[in-house]
């Protein structure tokens, strides 16, 4: 049963663990506290004195759970009216807990839409082998009206507030211009180097994550984490070069190495920005969280625009002539839907490629949750994690591929030590150092 509390002797005290910013974090939660604190109305005790009971800590511990930034409740200590009883394992248990569980579940299912993304875009240049051009631009422009319309349906459901659409677009728009530089000059760096060299140098994006993690959301890293990430990238890198005859990584030269590692490095910049977009939202929506919508819908729109300003660019990368770029989308619209002249040799198509944007949908919106809710570096491990799984199934004899390729000497190798690294990773709680905070009064 609830015990009375008096507002005048009740003494707050909360101590978080977040990977955030101090500073961001204690205003995020600060207002979190005060819009979910609500003002004694039932009369009062026996003395006459204004009573406070349980319901309204649960709904404040609550309020703090959804207020995001992986808060974790360490001691929430109330004064009653009879003396001082202590709430904050029950505290912890709900918010730490659930967070902790939260952000493994998300973890799990982005690894497995990121081996299906890998995989089914594979399989969706299968019938579009001749126009992998036109499957990319179908992806960029296709999701900007799939999420507007979800966008639309979750405004009119009250999931989407005004607040949120007012928020400034100058972030989005930076995030628009980051993703279609990060894609330019990942295709014109990948028109020139190896397959092989792609997936060892794309593991320069964790680096990037914890550089710009450091530098502009003032992250600590422990020297486990640090390690643990290394293991994670050497273990990759392990598993996919090993058996490969590829050659060395300066075969097609320095300059197009360093250009893919500059696409990542747009890559690893677009997604700290999104994180710092979802912590300066809590705090100008008084600690509640931007939709995940809002983000993607307003960040997809000005990609597309880049990426219609960047077509002549692009298509030459793709050794398609801008007057032809025409004609070649609409041959290529004709083997997606396998009707027409060019249908021949278009088998699987409409079905793999529509598989394939679909995944890649909802690996995307997976891979921003899981930022909104842990971290860049924790959503980079989780997409990291899904390349060896995915050249483990390569090996298995897949509709449409033809004969399955052998599995590389050194996978099993690169797999031990990709896992030893998570484990090292993971020893540390998933929310970084404490921070103490004081929940401002209510008047």
């Amino acid at each position: 049963m609830p015990t009375q509390r008096t507002m005048s002797a009740c003494h707050r005290r909360v101590t978080a663990r977040t990977a955030a910013p101090p500073a961001a974090i204690q205003a995020q939660l600060r207002a979190a506290a005060v819009r979910a604190w609500p003002l004694p109305r039932a009369g009062a005790d026996r003395g006459g004195r204004l009573v406070l009971r349980s319901p309204p800590q649960l709904r404040w511990v609550e309020a703090i759970r959804r207020g995001g930034g992986g808060e974790k409740i360490r001691r929430c200590s109330l004064c009653d009216v009879g003396g001082e009883r202590e709430v904050g394992d029950l505290v912890g248990k709900v918010v730490g807990g659930d967070r902790t569980a939260e952000v493994l579940v998300a973890a799990g299912v982005t690894v497995v839409l990121g081996v299906g993304n890998r995989v089914l875009y594979k399989l969706a240049l299968v019938p579009l082998r001749h126009y992998p051009f036109f499957l990319a631009q179908l992806a960029t422009f296709g999701y900007v009206v799939v999420y507007f319309s979800i966008l639309y349906i979750r405004y009119h459901a009250g999931i989407v507030t005004d607040e949120m659409l007012s928020l400034p677009k100058a972030p989005y728009l930076a995030v628009g211009l980051l993703e279609a530089l990060g894609a330019a000059s990942g295709m014109a760096a990948a028109a020139i180097l190896s397959g092989a060299a792609i997936p060892i140098l794309s593991q320069s994006f964790l680096v990037w994550q914890l550089i710009l993690s450091y530098i502009f959301l003032g992250r600590r890293y422990r020297f486990n984490q640090l390690l643990g990430c290394l293991l994670v990238a050497v273990g990759v890198i392990v598993t996919v070069s090993s058996g490969s005859s590829s050659g060395s990584l300066m075969e097609a030269g320095m300059f197009w190495s360093l250009l893919m590692i500059v696409s990542f490095l747009f890559q690893a910049a677009d997604t700290v920005l999104k994180e710092i977009i979802f912590l300066n939202a809590a705090k100008q929506l008084k600690g509640r969280s931007v939709d995940l919508f809002v983000v993607n819908s307003f960040g997809s729109a000005f990609q597309a625009l880049f990426i219609c300003l960047l077509l002549p660019f692009l298509s030459k990368l793709w050794g398609i002539p801008f007057y032809e770029l025409p004609n070649y989308l609409k041959d290529g619209a004709a083997c997606f839907l396998n009707h027409g002249t060019v249908s021949s040799g278009c088998d699987g198509a409409p079905l793999l490629p529509l598989l394939f944007v679909i995944v890649n949908m909802g690996f995307n919106i997976s891979l921003l949750h899981l930022l909104k809710i842990s971290s860049a570096v924790v959503s980079c491990l989780a997409s990291t994690v899904s390349v060896p799984i995915s050249v483990f199934l390569f090996t298995l004899p897949l509709p449409y591929l033809g004969v399955a390729s052998s599995l590389p000497p050194g996978f099993v190798l690169g797999a031990v030590v990709l896992l030893l690294g998570m484990l090292i990773y993971a020893s540390t709680p998933l929310f970084g150092p404490s921070v103490a905070l004081q929940p401002s009064s209510v008047d």
